[in-house]
């Protein structure tokens, strides 16, 4: 979004942003594309940071990293929630399957993008108005990957017990083993 008007009535009147993320270099360049968009960004990159950041000054908006090197981002958007209900949270991931973003929904958050997601995406996602529909992918998900998730959400609800999961979707627990031991496909 290159016009400032458009962009600042997009955020509103709170322009904070809270951006917890442990890939420094990444970090920078969102908080600084950010930043001229017209948030007030503060940054963290553990979750220890943004949940005491979340305390102290709660955020109108929040970018999270799902994995990061202490936790997971979900206490930090649960945190923000319990502190500020009227905030705009996504989740930023590049771990991204159905189950977890089911989570970050659950918990408060608007929306959900898989990594590598540029400003623009960060920004739309943002600034998305309750009841605005997002664009439809560019490329669905195979049913290869469709099947995965399926597999991956099964297992998050049993609580990751393999063979919970196995009797739940009729399947012979070696062979969920394996599918679960392999990259998600494309």
């Amino acid at each position: 979004m290159t016009d400032p008007k458009a962009a600042a009535d997009a955020i509103g009147a709170d322009p904070s942003l809270l951006i917890v993320e442990d890939d420094v270099p990444f970090l920078k360049r969102l908080a600084r594309a950010m930043e001229t968009r017209g948030f007030a960004v503060e940054t963290a990159e553990t979750v220890a940071e943004g949940i005491a950041k979340a305390k102290s000054r709660p955020p109108k908006y929040a970018v999270v990293d799902l994995r990061l090197a202490d936790g997971s981002g979900l206490d930090v958007i649960e945190t923000i929630r319990t502190k500020r209900d009227d905030s705009n949270m996504i989740v930023l991931t590049g771990y991204g399957n159905i189950a977890t973003a089911v989570n970050a929904v659950k918990l408060g958050a608007v929306d959900y993008l898989s990594k590598p997601a540029d400003a623009d995406e960060v920004f739309a996602a943002l600034t998305r108005r309750q009841g605005d529909k997002a664009e439809p992918p560019e490329n669905p998900m195979s049913a290869d990957r469709v099947r995965w998730e399926h597999i991956q959400r099964v297992y998050e609800m049993c609580e990751r017990n393999v063979s919970e999961t196995a009797r739940r979707l009729n399947m012979h627990r070696r062979t969920l083993q394996r599918i679960l031991a392999k990259r998600a496909p494309k």
